[in-house]
């Protein structure tokens, strides 16, 4: 009798971690976003969030935590209960070019998440204030080169993707511009538009609206290749720049311990909604393309990032603030 008993328990303590799996999500998930409302995560965060609430007829609220280059919603994420409930719409910044660049966050990167599923990547495109007599990228060598110091270049904080292209951009051609950064893309595009800078790596996203309305004048695009959403636009590459590419991208993460059960499940439902019709039309919309994952190939893809990363700061001498 006895030893039906323990066996009664064993069972009930194997079978309580499987009950609460298959019933996930028992509660709203709350999907962190590493910067303020308005800017490009913020918006991308939004649709798939919309759509995973309608997936698991649960809210899922998209909860912005700008501030320090991303790194505040990072550790809180990384500390948060291993359950599901908490996620991290994260990318190049949080997930690849801080852990690259700095060896004291309060997180680490490869440790403390477990890779769920890639969302989209996107270049940057190079957009100055319409004032500032520059049309394109060897324009805007010239005067940086004629007067060294004096532009000033925005970003949404130290160490994100916009941060990291300027000073590649810096390094290899020789130009010597002021870092000026903001809290979130929102408040960098806003400073450009005003003038308060003359510059800045915006995403394509925030800046495609106001290329158009005259507000800000586009330059080129940071990746090896044009963007079909605006292909007029040419690459910095091909600008004179041979070599040059970085593109940001966006994808999804949980605490490290959350259950491979549930890790699966939101994988399933992210791809669902990462390649529904509408979802990729708003992407590609947004010069943005949609690009899902299994966990196990964002988890290579982010090691891969934080190797090039952490390579091409250490050769170009790049400090975060």
């Amino acid at each position: 009798m006895r030893l039906l008993r323990i066996a009664g328990v064993l069972m009930l303590a194997i079978a309580a971690p499987a009950l609460a799996q298959s019933s996930y999500p028992a509660k709203p998930i709350r999907l962190l976003v590493p910067y303020p409302a308005g800017g490009s995560f913020d918006i991308f965060a939004r649709v798939i969030a919309q759509k995973l609430s309608i997936a698991f007829d649960r809210q899922m609220v998209v909860d912005n935590r700008g501030g320090a280059s991303g790194i505040i919603a990072a550790e809180l994420v990384a500390r948060a209960a291993p359950d599901g409930h908490t996620l991290l719409f994260g990318g190049a910044g949080t997930l690849s070019i801080q852990p690259a660049m700095s060896a004291k966050l309060p997180y680490d990167a490869i440790k403390d998440f477990a890779p769920v599923s890639m969302v989209a990547t996107a270049p940057h495109i190079l957009v100055v204030h319409p004032a500032l007599p520059v049309k394109s990228v060897q324009d805007l060598i010239a005067l940086a080169r004629a007067k060294p110091g004096t532009l000033n270049y925005a970003t949404g904080g130290s160490g994100g993707p916009p941060h990291l292209a300027a000073e590649q951009f810096r390094f290899m051609t020789g130009t010597d511009m002021v870092h000026v950064p903001y809290n979130g893309g929102a408040q960098a595009t806003t400073a450009t538009v005003g003038g308060q800078v003359q510059l800045y790596f915006s995403s394509m996203a925030s800046a495609l609206p106001l290329i158009k309305e005259g507000r800000l004048r586009g330059i080129a695009v940071t990746g090896a290749n044009r963007t079909a959403a605006a292909p007029e636009f040419p690459t910095i590459a091909e600008s004179g720049v041979p070599g040059y590419e970085l593109l940001t991208w966006f994808a999804v993460v949980a605490p490290t311990a959350t259950p491979k059960t549930i890790i699966a499940r939101l994988n399933g439902e992210i791809v669902k909604a990462v390649d529904a019709a509408d979802t990729r039309k708003r992407f590609l919309d947004l010069a943005t393309d949609p690009a899902s994952s299994t966990p196990q190939e964002l988890g290579n893809f982010m090691r891969s990032e934080i190797t090039k990363w952490r390579q091409l700061i250490k050769s170009a001498n790049i400090k975060g603030e």
